[in-house]
């Protein structure tokens, strides 16, 4: 942001107390689409109540984030969402007045900016890329989450979460097993495993080992 000054005030100043808000809104906006997504995938109040209990002890930044890394996993959560949809409720529960809610709405520079507030916070894809031959995964800032050491990746996609984080299937030297994203590639089942497979339901993952199936519990 440059210099303020009278000539362009309206223009150049941001009010903090303003931003506060809307990221609080536009949050509370953004947990009611995962409610419904949720709804509409399992059709279940107790997780729909377990995932907003989750919710409910953190700060904003907080839930911006658990928000984040649930739709990253859960990516038609925001399927067909429109984001100034979510902007403009977040703006209407902001305001004292209609007319004080038609001047935001109208304020391109502001509407702009707002917009691309939302998508950087709520929009954090992880990348899987490949080096010597190798796979690993990178957050939505370039940084390493699983270091290229596995010659196949897979991310659990979930319907339902806790908020916790969620193995990766990965497969070394011709064995199957489980890893964590922590950027430790901190491993939660063996790689001793023909193949392992992603359940719908808790306990999340199955596993072959000489023709035999097992359930994983991590």
């Amino acid at each position: 942001m440059g210099k303020i000054t009278l000539d362009n005030f309206d223009s150049e100043y941001v009010d903090p107390i303003e931003v506060q808000q809307i990221d609080k809104f536009v949050c509370q906006e953004m947990g009611r689409q995962i409610h419904r997504y949720i709804k509409g995938m399992s059709g279940s109040k107790a997780i729909m109540e377990k995932f907003e209990e989750k919710l409910s002890h953190l700060s904003v930044p907080e839930k911006e984030e658990a928000i984040a890394r649930y739709i990253d996993l859960n990516r038609k959560a925001i399927s067909g969402l429109d984001f100034k949809i979510v902007l403009a409720r977040a703006i209407a529960n902001y305001c004292d007045t209609f007319d004080y809610m038609v001047q935001m709405v109208n304020d391109k520079r502001r509407m702009v900016n707002y917009m691309r507030r939302i998508k950087e916070k709520y929009i954090r894809y992880h990348q899987i890329f490949e080096e010597n031959g190798k796979f690993g995964i990178k957050d939505h800032k370039g940084d390493i989450l699983v270091h290229p050491l596995y010659d196949f990746l897979r991310t659990c996609y979930t319907y339902v979460d806790d908020l916790k984080t969620m193995p990766i299937i990965a497969q070394k030297d011709g064995k199957m097993g489980l890893i964590l994203p922590d950027r430790k590639d901190t491993v939660v089942a063996d790689f001793i495993y023909d193949d392992i497979y992603l359940r719908d339901e808790y306990p999340y993952f199955e596993a072959s080992i000489d023709g035999q199936t097992k359930l994983l519990e991590v």
